[in-house]
């Protein structure tokens, strides 16, 4: 009798101290969140506890604001559970007739893409001389016609829904195509001439992405105590880039990065080099094909050369999580929805009924998205993208909403490549730089989210007691004061308060026998 006496005075007093932790905690990030600097600005939080289920913290958690790139962890975990973590992307290489035995091939050679993001990058480098030797292999010496760079398998336009104009030639709004090669991005470097009053030089790396644009030059070259002040404009759905502006003699090569016209042609580009480097002879033209056109002399069965294949599904998440890549993510996105083209086609075919109507690629993998979340009771209400890279200002996310989709996947084995693509806190990707105190470190796995006006971040964090717990922060309509720390800074000084917070409910994880964790399972 006396032990029980014991165990509820200790319940009670550990209670007490729980429920004075809490209010002091929520005093502690009140005080940040209501500074006058947020006056005008909207905050949605929460934090819930994964050990004990408790809500640790929330402000206006339900409140619908844009999420920005924190939407990717949407995406890239319906890419996971749609496609599989191993799930490789092929490139293949196709002809419309076999070669005769003098190795001429009276056709087309056709490179048809099914949306590998990776193809041209470290992760992919060497596509085009594969497929070139298994072309030398399989007797192709000549191609009498067209070498034809196929980027229809996705059906939809190459820029998410919602992209802003402005963004489209800048290399976070590269397009996003079956067909992509080097992340659909070209380096422009700019020098100054000799003398003042020359035309500056303006170059292209790699060189082989120079063709991709008609260049047109007005750079001029002036004398101290001038400055550079330059331009690069390129209208959306032109390949035409103009170079405006001065550059001061002198001054150093200065580097912009640049979204590729047609990343298509330019992997057909690829491709060609790589099939004369291997003796193979293309006597026709280089051309792309892309979405709503169509490349109506295909066969209907082509002859299918050779394929080559992306990393695992699970390596391009992470590349996509951890430097917040729009290409990767929008690209699983639109091979969501093409899957579920294929599926709904084969439905019909086996229904002998007719295929329903016409949505875009982007649309269907954004209904697959709606079905997936709703599998863990979150409604539209609650979160609402049209795209997947979180580049659109329509789409729309609860705190609340996050964090019941972050607690489902929080122990779930399936979800593992999900949770260690994260970036760590002072360790990696967009947070390597963030949160790097010793309190913080290696403790916070998130996503981070930015465009103007609106910051947020979303994942998970252990305490320095070991407690584990899933968060989302989203800020909107701040419009930061000249004096005032970044953005990012105050969003990190919440999640700092959390991870310093002290344990909830501790009596649950004793009585469970649970260990605390300082990492992700």
């Amino acid at each position: 009798m006396l032990f029980a006496c014991v165990l509820a005075l200790l319940a009670a007093s550990g209670l007490e101290e729980a429920q004075a932790a809490d209010g002091a905690l929520a005093a502690r990030i009140d005080a940040h969140v209501d500074a006058p600097r947020f006056e005008g600005a909207s905050w949605g939080i929460q934090a819930v506890s994964l050990d004990s289920g408790k809500t640790l913290y929330a402000r206006d958690a339900g409140r619908l604001l844009v999420p920005a790139s924190a939407a990717k962890l949407f995406t890239g975990a319906l890419a996971l559970d749609a496609l599989g973590p191993d799930h490789r992307i092929a490139t293949s290489l196709l002809a419309s007739a076999r070669p005769d035995r003098n190795g001429m091939l009276r056709g087309d050679l056709i490179l048809y893409g099914y949306g590998d993001p990776s193809l041209g990058t470290d992760l992919h480098d060497d596509w085009a001389a594969e497929l070139a030797g298994a072309a030398w292999r399989a007797g192709i010496r000549t191609v009498d016609g067209d070498l034809v760079a196929d980027a229809t398998r996705f059906s939809a336009p190459a820029f998410g829904a919602g992209w802003e104009a402005a963004d489209l030639q800048s290399w976070f709004g590269a397009p996003a195509m079956a067909l992509n090669i080097g992340e659909n991005v070209a380096r422009v470097l700019v020098r100054p001439a000799a003398r003042a009053g020359e035309a500056a030089h303006v170059r292209f790396e790699p060189p082989s992405f120079g063709p991709a644009f008609v260049l047109d030059n007005a750079l001029l070259t002036v004398a101290a105590p001038a400055r550079s002040d330059i331009s690069l404009a390129r209208q959306p759905g032109s390949a035409r880039l103009h170079a405006f502006g001065t550059v001061a003699a002198g001054a150093r090569e200065s580097a912009y990065r640049i979204a590729l016209p047609d990343p298509a042609l330019m992997a057909g580009q690829a491709l060609r080099q790589a099939l004369a480097d291997r003796g193979i002879e293309v006597a026709g033209t280089l051309r792309s094909v892309a979405w709503p056109d169509a490349d109506r002399a295909r066969p209907a069965e082509p002859w299918r050369v050779a394929d080559t294949w992306s990393p695992p599904l699970a390596e391009l998440l992470e590349r996509g999580f951890k430097v917040s890549q729009n290409l990767y993510l929008q690209a699983m996105l639109l091979m969501v929805g093409a899957a579920e083209e294929d599926r709904l086609r084969a439905v019909a075919a086996a229904a002998g009924t007719v295929p329903p109507p016409f949505r875009t690629t982007e649309q269907l993998g954004v209904t697959a998205l709606g079905r997936y979340l709703a599998r863990f009771g979150i409604a539209p209400s609650e979160i609402s993208v049209e795209e997947g890279a979180g580049l659109s200002r329509r789409n729309l996310a609860s705190a609340s909403g996050f964090v019941k989709f972050l607690v489902a996947l929080a122990d779930d084995p399936a979800a593992r490549p999900f949770r260690t693509a994260l970036p760590v806190a002072g360790g990696d990707g967009t947070l390597a730089g963030r949160l790097r105190n010793e309190a913080t470190r290696g403790r916070i796995f998130a996503k981070t989210g930015a465009m103007k006006n609106v910051a947020s971040l979303a994942g998970y964090a252990t305490t320095a007691a070991g407690e584990r717990i899933a968060f989302a922060i989203l800020l909107n309509n701040y419009l930061r004061p000249p004096d005032a720390a970044r953005t990012s800074i105050e969003l990190d000084a919440i999640v700092a308060m959390l991870v310093d917070a002290e344990p909830q409910h501790q009596e649950a994880r004793l009585e469970s026998g649970g260990q605390a964790t300082t990492g992700l399972k």
